[in-house]
């Protein structure tokens, strides 16, 4: 099944994700979903508050053959996608950290410069019910920190210098009228 993503300015973008006790055939449907979900709109990460759900899971895609701008190969080594994330927390991050573009399928054409740390290990619930942790650099750790920021209520509009933030001040209005109304996303 395939889910209409919020657009911004949608209240659930706003709400904290509940934990998930356990992953069960519901959660494993879910995720499935979000994945399929995530392709359709051709998204390389997915919180469930963007499809107007509050479980702690996000999903994430980069394959190999991936030619996106920061994406590299290296990067995803010895990590299987895609990458199904239940009660994610940041739990090491690098002092190094740098600048990048990120999109949001939840703020469809709006790109934003938004500084991060290099390289996190992220802690999270298996589609097996084990706790596991990967370690992640580059546009992984990008992607999934990215995701992560939605299950806490955080968007890329909260991270967004000042000089972006009044450049696309009439766009998110806009936008965000928009997604308190309900509004959703167009497919492409």
């Amino acid at each position: 099944m395939t889910y209409d993503i919020v657009s911004y300015g949608h209240p659930c973008l706003r709400e904290k994700a509940k934990p998930i006790a356990q992953v069960d055939d519901a959660i494993r449907q879910l995720a499935g979903d979000m994945l399929e979900t995530m392709r359709a709109y051709n998204g390389i990460g997915l919180a469930a508050e963007q499809i107007a759900r509050t479980e702690a899971i996000c999903v994430v895609d980069l394959s190999p053959a991936d030619d996106r701008d920061g994406f590299d190969a290296a990067d995803v080594v010895g990590v299987r996608m895609p990458l199904i994330l239940v009660n994610p927390e940041v739990v090491a991050e690098s002092d190094d950290e740098e600048i990048a573009q990120e999109g949001c399928l939840s703020f469809p054409e709006i790109y934003v410069d938004v500084r991060r740390p290099t390289s996190v290990t992220v802690r999270y619930l298996s589609q097996d019910n084990e706790v596991t942790e990967i370690r992640a650099r580059g546009l992984l750790a990008r992607a999934m920190q990215h995701e992560i920021d939605h299950l806490h209520g955080i968007l890329i509009s909260d991270r967004m210098p000042t000089t972006q933030k009044v450049t696309l001040a009439g766009k998110l209005k806009r936008m965000g009228r928009l997604g308190k109304k309900g509004g959703v996303v167009p497919r492409k």
